[in-house]
């Protein structure tokens, strides 16, 4: 009995000193906040992005990462995560080397920080990303295969560093086909959603879905920060933050040529700041969105404060898309001093795009000085009837137009085009206040302006 009372005594003892430890690591660390404003020709907003600086620093290896072991190295991250996350605030460092992984799931105040040389190398394998996470497809809300990197209701969180995120393919590259067994259920989802059937019943996990997961999706997040790291390959949208806000995206290079594969896509989120990147994808490089139909309208939130600059684009469809989810509302969108490579693929530097069925609105759009070469369509688009697939695939239960008003565009140079702006808006909602000044091509190919129900469009020189 004595030996088990000194045993209980014992134990209590380590508990206290372990407790003890964890306190002085919290009075130690305080974690802070940097406060950047944002200057834009719609007016300056302030972000708030958490500072690691001096946060303890935890290596992986010291929860018994391997390289060659997948199963370990997910555990390994997700324990670094949990440590970090209980002293308030801490650095989970990815040392060189490559570390073969599943999903990556945050909490709040952890930043992930991928040493020079290192590369998380994330597993092609679904099963991996479920149990089934709160998600999107598109712009509709569902329970989806985990995105590789997740965040959900965190705050002070960061990705640094100059490693790699790198995706294996081999499973994603062929979902991207969207086989039929695809399309059926993007269609049971679209009749949920526009039925408001709870998001909860909305599970999209099955055996032909196949919805591919994002690359990093933060969702209803906040106080964020992306710096310094390359990714490479995507099974879709590369970094999606979804009704999230105080972003800011810098010094990131992304490489990704699949389907789907924007370079980030700012959806319902407010106060975002993209600089000093680098894209060449397989599509938009910036997509601005807004959610879609039903959801969004119940959602009731706009993308708001959005800059982007400084930024270099080697491919993709459009340099800077909005919509077409849109439904929420867009405004405040700047894009300045981009440089778009000569021999870039490119089929707008400016396409907004909506459809009957989106409601929402556009207002307070801003680009200027850009640099292009030849572009395959032209340097502004505005289309109001852009269904892709859906058109025949399920039927319009609610239409709203869109109202597309105040975008401004100025000291913009391509060298062959062709048009400058197309404009196609709608007779019942025309679109509102264009203004091009200092828009210029060498060559157009077809014809300089190509409008229908726009009121009010100006293009001075």
């Amino acid at each position: 009995m004595k030996r088990i009372r000194l045993l209980l005594i014992a134990l209590l003892t380590l508990h206290i000193v372990a407790c003890k430890q964890i306190k002085s690591s919290e009075q130690a660390f305080a974690l802070t906040r940097d406060t950047l404003q944002v200057e834009a020709p719609f007016g300056n907003y302030t972000i708030q992005s958490p500072n690691f600086e001096n946060a303890p620093r935890l290596l992986i290896t010291d929860f018994g990462a391997d390289p060659t072991n997948k199963k370990t190295n997910t555990k390994a991250i997700a324990a670094a995560i949990d440590s970090a996350h209980a002293i308030a605030g801490g650095t989970v460092v990815i040392p060189k080397g490559e570390w073969l992984t599943g999903k990556i799931h945050f909490k709040s105040n952890v930043n992930l920080h991928l040493e020079e040389g290192a590369t998380l190398l994330f597993s092609e394998d679904p099963q991996d990303y479920l149990p089934a996470v709160l998600s999107t497809w598109e712009g509709m809300e569902c329970y989806n295969y985990s995105p590789l990197i997740y965040a959900y209701e965190c705050e002070n969180i960061a990705i640094t560093g100059k490693g790699k995120l790198k995706a294996k393919m081999d499973t994603w590259e062929v979902w991207f086909a969207r086989p039929s067994g695809h399309m059926q259920n993007l269609k049971r989802l679209y009749e949920m959603a526009s039925k408001d059937i709870p998001v909860e019943e909305r599970q999209m996990v099955n055996d032909s879905a196949n919805f591919r997961p994002q690359f990093i999706q933060f969702n209803r997040s906040k106080h964020i920060l992306l710096e310094g790291i390359a990714i490479e390959n995507s099974p879709f949208w590369v970094i999606h933050p979804y009704l999230s806000s105080d972003v800011i995206i810098r010094d990131v290079n992304v490489y990704a040529h699949g389907h789907n594969n924007d370079g980030v896509d700012p959806e319902m989120s407010q106060n975002v700041l993209i600089e000093n990147c680098v894209f060449d994808q397989g599509d938009d490089a910036i997509a601005v969105k807004a959610g879609r139909n039903q959801d969004a309208w119940r959602l009731n939130t706009p993308v708001k404060n959005i800059v982007i600059r400084d930024c270099s684009v080697k491919n993709g469809h459009q340099l800077l898309a909005i919509g077409s989810e849109l439904s929420g509302g867009v405004e405040n969108v700047y894009m300045g001093n981009c440089e778009v490579a000569p021999d870039a693929k490119l089929n707008h530097l400016l396409f907004i795009k909506t459809n009957e069925r989106r409601g929402g609105y556009v207002k307070n759009v801003y680009m200027e000085d850009i640099k292009a070469g030849r572009i395959d369509k032209g340097i502004l688009g505005i289309e109001t009837d852009v269904l892709y697939q859906w058109r025949d695939l399920v039927p319009t239960y609610e239409r709203r137009l869109t109202q597309i008003e105040q975008v401004n565009m100025t000291n913009i140079k391509a060298a062959n085009v062709d048009f400058v702006s197309r404009i196609l808006g709608e007779e019942e909602a025309p679109v509102q206040n264009i203004s091009l000044r200092k828009v210029t091509a060498d060559t157009i190919r077809t014809e300089a302006e190509i409008h229908q129900h726009v009121n009010g469009f100006t293009n001075t020189q």
